[in-house]
């Protein structure tokens, strides 16, 4: 949203204003993790009451089981333009109403379904009942996959459309943000909850339960499938994508169901890659070294061009060390701050606080490891070889130290050990003074430790990672990173700029797969990083580690920003889905029902259409054509004809293609290419159409194709946004 701000982007936010949000943390003596929820006093927060044209309060109501519920909104100026929360906390509400919008991830199922429709459906009645008419809406995961729900039911009830009618204008312009491969992080809710809710609200819908329990299912026909909301979210998107290209192919996989007998490769989810917000997560310090050599009116250029950055090489070696030396200070100042505070919390003797105030050397090599703590995260991971690891943090000439914050879900105990190992690794070995925990993860300690730490350290279990930016936000600020084949990395890592931890392999066994990274993690520091930063020249620089600092800021920087990434959705998602709204819109939404109707004729009549009758010339001589597989010659020219029974189905609606690629030890094409074949003549038999093309063999080794139809019109996004694909029996080659 900054960045929209920055921008110019016409972009509104929804959310909800918890009154307690996420918890503060705090570990006890034993290093396990204790969760407190302190209350938001929301007028001493730079939110304001949305008033309506009487000066009241505005508010909403949205229908619950048997009640209504309702809801006041909030606005926060972000910049230039504007988000609004919801806030169910009103008298008008019941005690259990009021506790919707009370806690980030709290309570169970009731609470999360509870929210999401306080989200979604609220949302869009809030933007309604302020006269904001949105022409895109974008979904950041699927929890606000409830708001494609109520802008069909909007559409059906002011334009007098059919379910069909608004369900593909809805589509249309509904953009889509997967995140998480980790299966706690989509919900999904039992179909009698489903029916609980939205009993009443399928009225307005005009569809009944099961049309609506199908749109939430991989597999509509399953009775017993539960009601997936980033399946809802896919199935009314024209436009879906995942936040990095590894996670785009992730995802791909992932749900590639919803696409049967799609190949993978073509399964429309597309990735847009993570950024950071420059000026939000830069220091003071950094940002001033930055005016004076890349000029004062840096921020104000374009960011993500390369070119914007070259002038980092002009700062001197001494100018980014010192800057980066004083940024290091500020974040052990801050630590050796927050540890007092934390043990003078538990209680304890004279002794420990002044532990505290000796923790950490501002001259030895400093990772942070800071992040949600995830299991699959591993932040445990360093501690795999204890005698290995406590002879770098103690090497009296090439000290390293660590410090690690961040929060596991109240709810997982496994990532709660993982916290109380680090702890108690510190003691046990009496490493206290190299290891430290900050408690209470927030933007305050990120921003600290981002800036200062010369190593950022990430090691997920490849491919968990979707993105990740904590190490964008690490590399702006000069800091190197180090991390698994994973997430956006896969994108940011160069050879000399930082490092990257295995090659993203896969593991059946994962104590196998964390021993081999886990080392390979103390070979990269033994090796390469400890003496790279050690070396140093007659004036105690070490100017080959500058060096790769200086490479970091150019790579990273301009590619991993938010304005780059915004401009991306804009380019990618926004302004086609603007288009296609108001196309499908304009004169009385005449395109939108013709869309409607030609959805339903081509989906009515797509089981009679077959494929006959596949023919292949080869223009030049195969050797050995008495050979049952042909073997021909790169360079040779085929002609393909196929004859089509479209069983009334106008040309004009399919797309027919030969689909060709190489076949894999089970005989499927993999990463095909599709060349789109002409209509040559009306053949003798009613409904059947002869389909041509010509295709040069480019490439040598076994090759395989297929004649395939996939419905074809201007108003859909892909040819693969209605799932009909019809395939001929592949034919080898």
């Amino acid at each position: 949203m900054k960045s929209a701000s920055d921008l110019g982007i016409p972009l509104v936010g929804i959310g909800l204003l918890y009154q307690k949000g996420y918890f503060r943390q705090y570990l006890n003596v034993d290093g396990w993790q204790q969760e407190v929820y302190t209350e938001n006093n929301f007028y001493n927060m730079p939110v304001k009451k949305v008033k309506d044209k009487n000066g009241k309060p505005l508010t909403i109501s949205i229908q619950y089981p048997e009640r209504m519920v309702d809801a006041q909104i909030w606005s926060v100026n972000i910049g230039r333009i504007k988000l609004y929360l919801l806030d169910s906390n009103l008298e008008s509400n019941s005690a259990q109403d009021r506790r919707i919008t009370e806690n980030l991830y709290g309570g169970g199922l009731e609470t999360r379904i509870g929210q999401e429709i306080m989200l979604g459906i609220g949302g869009l009645k809030a933007l309604r009942a302020m006269d904001i008419e949105p022409t895109v809406c974008h979904m950041n995961e699927g929890h606000a996959a409830f708001m494609a729900l109520e802008r069909i039911r909007q559409l059906k009830k002011d334009k007098q459309m059919t379910f069909e009618e608004a369900f593909g204008t809805t589509r249309a312009s509904n953009a889509f943000t997967v995140h998480t491969p980790v299966k706690a992080g989509n919900d999904e809710f039992p179909p009698e909850m489903i029916q609980k809710y939205f009993t009443t609200y399928l009225n307005g819908l005009g569809i009944n339960k099961n049309e609506l329990l199908a749109l939430g299912r991989v597999n509509p026909k399953n009775d017993k499938e539960t009601f997936k909301m980033p399946v809802l979210a896919i199935k009314l998107s024209s436009y879906k994508n995942g936040v990095s290209k590894l996670h785009g192919e992730v995802s791909r996989k992932m749900w590639s169901g919803l696409w049967p007998q799609v190949p993978i490769d073509e399964v429309p989810i597309s990735s847009i890659t993570n950024g950071v917000h420059i000026k939000t997560w830069l220091s003071e310090e950094m940002g001033n070294l930055y005016d004076r050599y890349l000029g004062p009116t840096w921020t104000e250029k374009s960011l993500e061009q390369p070119d914007s950055w070259e002038c980092v090489d002009q700062i001197p070696d001494e100018e980014l060390w010192r800057t980066h030396q004083r940024n290091k200070e500020h974040l052990i100042a801050f630590a050796r701050k927050r540890l007092k505070e934390q043990i003078q919390r538990r209680g304890t003797y004279h002794t420990e606080l002044n532990w505290a105030q000796e923790v950490l050397d501002p001259e030895a090599l400093t990772i942070g490891f800071a992040r949600r703590f995830a299991t699959y995260k591993r932040g445990n991971l360093l501690l795999r070889y204890p005698e290995r690891l406590v002879k770098l943090l103690n090497n009296p000439q090439r000290p390293i130290q660590i410090i690690f914050a961040g929060k596991a879900h109240p709810r997982d105990t496994e990532g709660k050990e993982i916290i109380r190992q680090i702890i108690h690794f510190a003691n046990q070995y009496n490493v206290r003074r190299r290891i430290i925990f900050i408690e209470d993860y927030d933007i305050d300690v990120a921003r600290y430790m981002v800036r200062g730490v010369d190593i950022w350290l990430n090691n997920p279990r490849p491919p968990m990672e979707a993105s990740g930016t904590s190490g964008m936000k690490a590399a702006l600020n000069g800091a190197l990173n180090m991390s698994t084949w994973d997430g956006w990395w896969c994108e940011g890592y160069t050879q000399d700029a930082g490092w990257v931890i295995g090659a993203g392999e896969s593991y059946e066994d994962l104590s196998y797969q964390d021993t081999v990274e886990s080392q390979t993690i103390y070979n990269l520091l033994e090796n390469e990083a400890i003496p790279l930063f050690y070396t140093r020249s007659a004036d105690n620089l070490p100017r080959a580690w500058i060096n790769r600092m200086k490479k970091t800021i150019k790579f990273v920087t301009p590619q991993f920003n938010t304005n780059r990434m915004v401009s991306e959705y804009t380019e990618k998602s926004y302004n086609p889905a603007v288009i296609r709204w108001r196309h499908l819109t304009a004169e009385a939404m005449t395109r939108a029902k013709a869309l409607a109707m030609w959805t339903s004729n081509i989906k009515s009549n797509w089981q009679d259409i077959k494929i006959k009758d596949v023919n292949i010339e080869v223009y030049e001589t195969p050797e050995n054509e008495n050979d049952p597989e042909v073997q021909l010659k790169v360079g040779s020219k085929l002609n393909v004809s196929a004859r089509i029974c479209l069983a009334g189905t106008n040309p004009a609606d399919v797309s027919v293609e030969l689909y060709h690629g190489f076949i894999d030890c089970w005989g499927n094409i993999q990463n095909g290419d599709a060349v789109e074949m002409s209509c040559i003549t009306f053949a003798e038999n009613e409904g059947e159409y002869l389909y041509e093309c010509q295709m040069t063999c480019n490439k040598s080794g076994r090759q395989g194709m297929a004649v395939r139809v996939l419905p074809k019109n201007e108003d859909i996004a892909n040819p693969h946004e209605l799932g009909l694909i019809l395939w001929e029996k592949p034919s080898l080659g």
